[in-house]
C-alpha cells in the first residue's frame, strides 16, 4: 500500500494534465491518484462532496494527501475533511504546496514508499530546488511609470473610512493575483509612485486615505475584465462595511466588565512580552536557509489557514477576513525579496527574516495615517509566526498561563489560549460582545474588558485576582484575599465537574418545571461536541457556513450531505436548522450587493434570502428532504413584518411538495427575534410559528443602539438592561399559549440570567457546546417563585447594575 494522492482544482482539464504529468514522473510505479476538480469538464468550482468521495477513493490505509489550487478549493476541502469519518480524517493531510510541482514531487516520493508525512513534507519544499537554483533575488524596485502599449486605465474614489487599509486591500490584491493581468497603482494625492497592484505591502505605501481617488494602468490578457471587475469592487467598498468609524475615544471613564463569568488567581503574563533570540551567526549555504524560510513561511500559512477557517465557521467571515492580509505578507514580493537578499549577502534565515520585517514594519510605521501605522503590528505579528517556525518556539498566546493582561485580543490570539493554564484574561480595552470573548466565554475563561490602560503596567508575576462575575480585579492582594480567591475558584471547579457528570440528565427547576437547553453550533464538530456534552437538542446551526468563502452556493445535494453528517453526529435529536444569515458583517461572494450605507440596517437576515429566491429554495429544499427522516425546526432570521414570513413559508411549504410524497416527521418552524418591533408584534406573529428564538446578541444591538464591536460604547451594549429584559419579557406575553420561547444569545449562558429569563416566561435555553453542562446545573437552582418575583423587580430597575445586584 501506498499514500494516496488528491487533487482539488476549480478546473477539471487542469487537473488532469497536472496527473498526467506527475504520471510520467514515475515510470510504471503506481500511486492512487484522485481527482476533484471543476464542476464538470467545462464548470469551473469545487464541490466538497466530490472531494470527500475522491479521498475516500485514494485512501488505501497508508494515508492521504490533499492537493489544492486556490480560494475555495481550500475551503471545500476542509468541509470535506469535516465529513470524513474519524479514522479517515486522521490520517487525511491538506498540504499547501503549490499544486503542480508539489503533485510531482508528493507522487515520486509516494511512489517510493514514503509514509505521509515525508510525502506532505516534499510537497510543501516542492519550490525550493527551483528557487535555490534561480539567480539571487533582489528588493523589487517600485514599478516604473512607463506606459505600456494598449495599456486601460482607470480610476475610483476610496469611502473606507481607514482608506485601503488591511482588508480591503487584501482583496484588491488577491482581485489583481488570480488574473492575468499587469496592474500598476498610484495615489495622486501624495504624488506617489505607481506600485505593484498585487503587493500588499507596496499598496500600504501610498497612504491612501477616505476620499482620495486613486489611479489604475492595466495591462495583460485579462486587462478589461481584471480594471472592470477592480472598478466594481471598490464601489462595493470591497464589500466592507461602509459604515465603520475610527476607533473612537470612550466616552466615559474605563468601567470593568464582566464579560465572562468566574473567577481565577495567579500571577499577571503580558500578551507578547516575550521575543525570541534571533541567532546572528553567519550563514553557510544560501539555499539551504533559503529552504528553511520556505519551510516556515509554509508552517505558518498551515496554521494561519486553519485560524481563518476556524474563525470563520465560529465566529464570521468579516473577522477570519483579516486572516487574508496575513496570507498575502506571507507572499508579498517586497518582503521576500528583502530577506532572499540578506540571506543572498551570508545572513542567516532568522536573522534576514527578522530584519525584512522589521523594515517593512517600520516603513507603516512611518505613514502619517494612524490607521494605517497600526497596521506595522499586522506585519509583526506574521513575522513573528514565522520566526517562532523557524526557531521552533511557541508563541505567546499558546505559553500564556496564569491571569493574562492585554490591550486587547484578536479572534485568532484568544483561540489559541489554554484554559488548563489561563485562570483568566484583564484586558484594558475590549467589548463584553466581541467574538474574541465569546470565544473565551465558550473556553470557560473568566473575562474582565474595559478594565483601563493602567492594567497594562501590571509587572509580570504580580499575583492578581479576578472575579469576572462582579467585573472586579484586585492587584497584589493581601494573603487572606488570595486564599478567599482560590478557595471560591476552587468551588467553582468542583461545580463545573458536578455538572459535567450531570449534563446527560434533564434540567428541570425546583419548582418541576423542564427547561430544555440546546447548543448553537456551527459545523459537525460542535455537533458531536454538543451530543458528548449533554445537549437535548440543538437550538441553532448557524448554515452560512456552508455559504462563506464560496465562488457560488452549494447545491442541495451538498447541503443535505451536511445536514445529514450533523444530525448522525448529534444523535438524531431535534435540530434547528437557521436558514442563511448573511449580510451586514458576512457577505456573500457569490451574490455581490450594492453598496449600502449601513449594511446592518440594509439587506441582509432573510431578506437576503427573499432578494435570492433561487439560492433560498434550493437550502429549504435540502431542509425538507432531511426532515422526512429526523425531527427538523427551520427557523428564519431577521424577521421584522408578517409579509416576510408568509413569504418565507410559502417557499417552504413549495420545497416540502418537492422533496416527495413522505411527509415530513415532526417539521416545526420558527423565527429569530432580533428586531425590537419582531418582539413587541410576538402576540401576532405566534399564530403562525411553532417557537420564537430570541437572539440576545443582535437584539441588544438594536435596542441600545450599541455596536458590540465598538469600545467606545462597550458599556451601553449590556444585555442586563432593563429595556432588553423589557423587549424579553414582551415576546413571552405575545406568544403565551401560542408558541414556545427559546434564548440563543450569548446572554443565555450567563449563569445569572438562567433565574432571570425563566421567570420571564422564556421555555429554552441555547447555547455554545461548552456551556451546556453549568447552564443545566443553574437551571436547576431555580426557585420558579423567586425567579419571577425578581424578574418583575428587574423591569423596574433604573439600569444594568441595579439588575446584577437584584441577582446577587
Amino acid at each position: 500500500m501506498t499514500v494516496g494522492i488528491v487533487v482539488v482544482s476549480h478546473s477539471r482539464p487542469l487537473a488532469r494534465a497536472a496527473v498526467g504529468l506527475a504520471q510520467e514522473m514515475l515510470h510504471g510505479k503506481a500511486v492512487r491518484i484522485s481527482i476533484a476538480a471543476g464542476l464538470d469538464d467545462t464548470t469551473l468550482g469545487t464541490d466538497a462532496s466530490a472531494i470527500l468521495e475522491a479521498i475516500t477513493s485514494a485512501d488505501s490505509g497508508d494515508g492521504v494527501l490533499v492537493l489544492m489550487d486556490l480560494g475555495s478549493a481550500v475551503l471545500s476541502a476542509e468541509l470535506a475533511l469535516e465529513l470524513l469519518d474519524d479514522d479517515v480524517r486522521a490520517r487525511t493531510v491538506l498540504c499547501p504546496a503549490p499544486l503542480v510541482e508539489g503533485l510531482v514531487v508528493a507522487a515520486v516520493a509516494a511512489a517510493g514508499d514514503a509514509a505521509l508525512d515525508e510525502v506532505a513534507a516534499e510537497a510543501a519544499g516542492a519550490l525550493a530546488g527551483k528557487a535555490a537554483h534561480l539567480e539571487p533575488a533582489t528588493p523589487p524596485a517600485p514599478a516604473d511609470d512607463t506606459a505600456e502599449p494598449d495599456e486601460l486605465t482607470g480610476s475610483f474614489v476610496v469611502n473606507n473610512p481607514h482608506g485601503l487599509h488591511a482588508r480591503p486591500a487584501a482583496r484588491f490584491v488577491a482581485e489583481v493575483r488570480r488574473r492575468d493581468a499587469r496592474v500598476r497603482i498610484r495615489n495622486p494625492r501624495v504624488d506617489s509612485p505607481w506600485v505593484d497592484g498585487g503587493s500588499l505591502s507596496r499598496i500600504a505605501t501610498l497612504a491612501v486615505r477616505c476620499g482620495d481617488e486613486v489611479e489604475l494602468r492595466v495591462s495583460g490578457g485579462q486587462a478589461h475584465e481584471t480594471l472592470q471587475h477592480l472598478l466594481s469592487l471598490a464601489a462595493r467598498n470591497f464589500d466592507e462595511d461602509h459604515t465603520e468609524a475610527p476607533p473612537a475615544a470612550p466616552a466615559t471613564a474605563h468601567t470593568p466588565i464582566g464579560a465572562g463569568p468566574g473567577m481565577g488567581v495567579g500571577p499577571a503574563y503580558s500578551a507578547r512580552s516575550q521575543t525570541p533570540d534571533v541567532p546572528d551567526a553567519p550563514a553557510a549555504d544560501p539555499a539551504a536557509e533559503w529552504r528553511r524560510l520556505g519551510t516556515a513561511i509554509a508552517d505558518t500559512r498551515r496554521t494561519i489557514g486553519a485560524l481563518r477557517a476556524a474563525t470563520s465557521r465560529d465566529i464570521g467571515e468579516a473577522e477570519a477576513s483579516i486572516f487574508d492580509a496575513h496570507q498575502l505578507l506571507l507572499d508579498d514580493d517586497a518582503l521576500l525579496g528583502a530577506a532572499r537578499a540578506r540571506i543572498e549577502q551570508g545572513e542567516n534565515a532568522a536573522a534576514a527574516w527578522s530584519q525584512a520585517v522589521a523594515a517593512l514594519a517600520a516603513e507603516f510605521d512611518a505613514l502619517p495615517d494612524p490607521y494605517l501605522q497600526a497596521r506595522a503590528e499586522d506585519v509583526r505579528a506574521v513575522g513573528d509566526q514565522v520566526l517562532r517556525a523557524m526557531l521552533g518556539t511557541e508563541g505567546d498566546a499558546a505559553a500564556a498561563s496564569g491571569v493574562l493582561v492585554a490591550g486587547d485580543l484578536t479572534p485568532a490570539e484568544a483561540a489559541e489560549l489554554d484554559p488548563q493554564r489561563v485562570v483568566a484574561v484583564l484586558l484594558a480595552f475590549g467589548s463584553p460582545h466581541a467574538h474574541n470573548v465569546i470565544l473565551l466565554r465558550a473556553k470557560g475563561i473568566p473575562v474582565i474588558v474595559g478594565a483601563g490602560p493602567g492594567v497594562l503596567g501590571i509587572p509580570d508575576g504580580t499575583v492578581v485576582a479576578v472575579d469576572a462575575t462582579r467585573g472586579e480585579f484586585i492587584v497584589d492582594p493581601p494573603a487572606d484575599v488570595r486564599e478567599q480567591f482560590r478557595h471560591e475558584a476552587e468551588t467553582l471547579t468542583r461545580r463545573r465537574q458536578a455538572a459535567l457528570q450531570r449534563a446527560g440528565e434533564p434540567a428541570v427547576t425546583r419548582g418541576g418545571r423542564t427547561v430544555a437547553v440546546g447548543a448553537n453550533i456551527a459545523g459537525v464538530e460542535d455537533a458531536r461536541a454538543a451530543a458528548a456534552l449533554g445537549a437535548d437538542h440543538a437550538g441553532l446551526i448557524r448554515t452560512e457556513f456552508l455559504f462563506l468563502g464560496r465562488r457560488q452556493a452549494p447545491d442541495v445535494d451538498e447541503q443535505l450531505a451536511v445536514y445529514r453528517k450533523i444530525a448522525e453526529s448529534l444523535g438524531d435529536r431535534r435540530m434547528t436548522l437557521r436558514t442563511l444569515d448573511v449580510g451586514g458583517d458576512k457577505p456573500l461572494e457569490f451574490l455581490p450587493a450594492a453598496a449600502e450605507l449601513n449594511p446592518y440596517l440594509g439587506v441582509r437576515g432573510i431578506r437576503l434570502s427573499l432578494a435570492h429566491p433561487d439560492v433560498f429554495s434550493d437550502q429549504l429544499l435540502a431542509m425538507a428532504k432531511l426532515a422526512q427522516d429526523i425531527p427538523l425546526s427551520v427557523m428564519f432570521p431577521m424577521v421584522t413584518t408578517l409579509d416576510e414570513l408568509f413569504a418565507a413559508r410559502r417557499l417552504l411549504d413549495d420545497a416540502v411538495r418537492r422533496a416527495g410524497p413522505r411527509p415530513p416527521t415532526g417539521l416545526q418552524v420558527g423565527m429569530m427575534v432580533e428586531v425590537p418591533a419582531a418582539a413587541l408584534k410576538s402576540a401576532a406573529f405566534s399564530r403562525h410559528v411553532d417557537f420564537l428564538s430570541i437572539g440576545t446578541n443582535d437584539l441588544s444591538q438594536y435596542a441600545l443602539a450599541a455596536d458590540r464591536n465598538n469600545d467606545a460604547v462597550a458599556g451601553l451594549g449590556d444585555t442586563f438592561d432593563p429595556g432588553l429584559l423589557h423587549l424579553i419579557a414582551a415576546t413571552c406575553r405575545g406568544a403565551a399559549g401560542a408558541a414556545s420561547v427559546s434564548v440563543c444569545g450569548e446572554f443565555a449562558a450567563d449563569a445569572r440570567a438562567v433565574p432571570l429569563l425563566i421567570g420571564l416566561g422564556v421555555d429554552a435555553l441555547s447555547v455554545t457546546p461548552p456551556a451546556i453542562p453549568t447552564t443545566k446545573e443553574a437551571v436547576r437552582a431555580v426557585d420558579d417563585r423567586h425567579a419571577t418575583e425578581t424578574a418583575e423587580a428587574a423591569l423596574a430597575a433604573a439600569g444594568p447594575a441595579a439588575v446584577r445586584d437584584l441577582l446577587g
